[in-house]
């Protein structure tokens, strides 16, 4: 028994022994099938023939022999004598890029090198948050027939905002409205049915319009209900909607919808009707094909009546494009028409609208969640390059989920990470006249998600040796240089290689490009290295001594942080748990968080998280009409509640303000001659305004007595400065006439006095002033010529 079975199991090893022989033999065969072929002439068209094909450049290789011996597999080119390193042999590379720092999405940057008929494999992780901040747009069919519907949506819009605050951390709102375009055949273009298209029906229609932006999203209800509360109808000809005009100006209008980007944007439609589609605008002698873009003016859709509407692989690209969820809210009898559409536009929920819109809040919230449970990636390729390459992508669900039918994983949990195994390959190489290894970019979307992933797709169609791939030898065998007479192209092509962009300096400016490769220069101040010559570790900021602080690589003279850091100098944490203040909240919501430190937006906060504002938050005068409005109104509920609306602060009464304070307080001083204190404090839940119930008022007696006072003591004093001032006055005029008389008589004693040459003597006679003496002379200086009156 245990001879045959040892017999057995010899043959049956034999056996594979001989399969695996015979596949090895016959997988052989085929790459040198493959690759050997007499019309092969060059290196760029050895390699084009498959990922297992090489080419030899070395320049005495099989003296002799054709130039298509040098194509071959690198086995066997290695028995034939090529030396290793002349064999020309691009591999598929992939590299991460781990830099770039991320919450859902990882990793956000990778670069793989293919050849035709190569491919290369990666993992991309799409993470599920807890709780998102959400945007919902309401964009909503106002024609005649939703006149039902449009009022039920008076009244469900506060309930749905607070229902869905339960699953939202910050959760706004806003509204636009559609109806078709405003061409015939779509309305009546008779200028009454222009101006109201119900005239017929004694109502008051508003005029059809494509699209209307009426209220950006925003977390005031009030403004919201105010804007639903003036919705009106309108009505045009046809049946179908312009509901997709209007889905892609929301879409791409993203400054003046207000989508945020750290939030998920939920688009709501609501219609009772299809849509128009591609082409059909050509009844209305429309042919311009939509260009994707926004044409908002004023508001409204500028460009309703000379664009076509888009097709629907351009909308479902530009809401992939900018994150959008998008929920049809639509009739039941519409509901089979939008089930045959959804599928070809991701990230989408349909829901059938019951009468009146009664199940809207429901549909709303269940639409929510199943759309956040639903995680898939979407992968474009720009469309000029698309037939060159080919893309697989394969889920792998955490547990509890399972995988859709279109490549997504369903019931994904928050904090569930969902991963998705790639596989990009490539065809063919870029024609002719295209410039050969050019990058190409394969984006990576994660449905929904404000994050993405770049794939940055080199293209291994070219020989480092020039286009003829014969190199000549070097006495150190690894350096090869162009064969001479090489055209210019492939002379350019081996210089763009040592490029990282096609404008940029070659190696850098800090290396020779040596066969297409870099070869970096030496420095004395330290190392330089990297694909480019681009990396070094002496040109970047330092902190501590150490080149970006050791958190960092230095490239092209600034530091690339890695997760967790910024900063000019890598110095800096990129968390903000240092800057959260007491609420939570980033700088008390009045600044920024710059390395670690609140930096206040406005100058008159302070304070290490910005929660100090002596100016704003305790000036008396701002809140005196406050106080006035609740002293007025007395001190009833009704009263107090009408004051608290024109009030910016919550208002509470108290017995004694001092006892609840240890500080400055205001005085409010009423008509009737009553003073009240109040104060203001800032409190967890906003600003707080306390008034005192008590006041301290003066009779009128001593009221009376105090302004009396006031006034005597005022006119005493000012007859005491009156006085005072005429004494300064008389004394500085006696001063003058008594110097005035002491000089008159020294002059009259001093007989030899003589006026001298520039001196002047006047003489008065009796006659004319007789209670002078009979002479007196006055002697005035006289002026030399050459001075100035004063």
């Amino acid at each position: 028994m245990t001879s045959w079975l040892r017999k057995k199991c010899s043959i049956t090893l034999r056996s594979v022994l001989v399969i695996l022989t015979a596949s090895a033999v016959a997988s052989y065969h085929s790459v040198e099938k493959r690759c050997a072929s007499p019309f092969v002439s060059t290196c760029g068209e050895c390699l084009s023939r498959g990922p297992e094909c090489a080419w030899c450049f070395q320049k005495r290789f099989l003296d002799g022999a054709h130039v298509s011996e040098r194509c071959d597999s690198a086995a066997q080119l290695l028995l034939k004598g090529c030396a290793e390193e002349f064999i020309e042999n691009p591999r598929v590379k992939v590299e991460v890029n781990t830099t770039l720092s991320s919450s859902q999405v990882a990793p956000r940057d990778i670069s793989i090198q293919l050849r035709p008929g190569s491919e290369a494999s990666f993992i991309v992780e799409v993470k599920q948050l807890e709780r998102y901040p959400v945007d919902l747009y309401y964009l909503v069919d106002v024609s005649a027939s939703m006149q039902d519907n449009l009022d039920r949506l008076k009244t469900v819009g506060a309930t749905l905002s607070h229902r869905m605050r339960e699953h939202s951390s910050d959760f706004r709102v806003g509204f636009g409205s559609f109806v078709d375009k405003p061409v015939s055949p779509y309305i009546d273009v008779h200028p009454s049915k222009i101006v109201n298209p119900c005239s017929d029906y004694e109502v008051h229609c508003r005029p059809a319009h494509g699209f209307i932006h009426v209220l950006p999203v925003t977390e005031n209800m009030t403004d919201f209900k105010h804007v639903i509360q003036q919705q009106r109808i309108s009505g045009n000809m046809d049946t179908p909607e312009g509901g997709f005009d209007a889905m892609l100006q929301a879409a791409v209008c993203q400054k003046d919808i207000g989508w945020r980007p750290e939030a998920k944007h939920l688009l709501l439609v609501m219609t009772d009707q299809p849509s128009h589609l591609a082409l059909d605008s050509k009844l209305a002698g429309i042919v311009t094909p939509n260009d994707g873009r926004c044409h908002l003016v004023d508001n409204t859709y500028s460009q309703s009546a000379n664009m076509e509407h888009p097709t629907v692989g351009q909308l479902a690209e530009k809401l992939l494009e900018n994150n959008i969820y998008s929920i049809f809210a639509v009739d039941q009898m519409q509901y089979k028409w939008y089930e045959d559409l959804v599928d070809f536009l991701p990230g989408t929920y349909l829901g059938k609208l019951l009468p009146k819109a009664s199940n809207l809040t429901n549909l709303v919230v269940d639409a929510y969640k199943k759309l956040l449970s639903d995680v898939g990636v979407e992968v474009g390729i720009e469309d000029s390059e698309a037939h060159r390459f080919w893309v697989n992508v394969s889920p792998i669900c955490p547990n509890g989920s399972s995988v859709a039918r279109n490549g997504k994983c369903s019931n994904v949990q928050p904090k569930q990470t969902v991963f998705f195994n790639i596989t990009v390959g490539m065809h063919s190489c870029p024609a002719e006249d295209l410039q050969k290894g050019e990058e190409v970019l394969v984006v990576v979307k994660p449905v929904g998600f404000n994050e993405s992933v770049t794939v940055r797709v080199q293209q291994a169609c070219g020989c480092s040796c020039g286009e003829a791939g014969l190199c000549h030898e070097d006495p150190e065998p690894t350096i090869c240089i162009p064969v001479p007479g090489a055209s210019p192209a492939a002379e350019r092509r081996v210089m763009d290689s040592c490029r990282e962009e096609s404008s940029g300096l070659v190696c850098s400016g800090r290396g020779a490009c040596v066969c297409g490769a870099c070869v970096c220069d030496d420095s004395n101040l330290g190392t330089i290295y990297g694909r480019f010559c681009e990396k070094d570790d002496f040109s970047c900021p330092y902190d501590r001594g150490v080149v970006c602080g050791g958190r960092g690589q230095c490239v092209s003279g600034e530091c690339l942080c890695q997760l967790g850091w910024t900063g000019e100098n890598c110095g800096c944490p990129a968390s903000t748990e240092s800057c959260l203040s007491a609420d939570g909240s980033v700088c008390s919501g009045k600044g920024k968080c710059v390395c670690g430190k609140c930096v206040c937006n406005d100058p008159r906060y302070s304070g290490a998280f910005c929660e100090k504002c002596p100016t704003c938050s305790n000036s008396c005068q701002s809140h005196w009409s406050c106080v006035a409005c609740h002293l007025s109104k007395g001190f009833g509920r009704d009263d107090e509640q009408q004051c608290n609306k024109s009030c910016t602060s919550l208002v509470a009464y108290v017995d004694d303000i001092t006892e609840l304070i240890r500080g400055k307080y205001c005085l409010y001083h009423s008509r009737d001659q009553c003073f009240f204190r109040f104060h203001m404090e800032l409190a967890t839940h906003g600003p707080q305004l306390h008034i005192s119930r008590h006041a301290e008022c003066m009779s009128s007696q001593r009221y009376f007595k105090t302004f009396l006072s006031v006034f005597l003591l005022t006119v005493v004093l000012g007859l005491g400065i009156l006085a005072v001032v005429r004494l300064l006055l008389w004394n500085k005029d006696w001063s003058r006439r008594v110097k005035d008389s002491e000089q008159y008589e020294d002059n009259n004693k001093n007989s030899a006095y003589a006026p001298t040459a520039n001196e002047k003597t006047i003489t008065y006679r009796r006659d004319r002033l007789p209670e002078l003496p009979m002479e007196m002379h006055v002697h005035v200086p006289k002026m030399p010529l050459n001075d100035i009156w004063p």
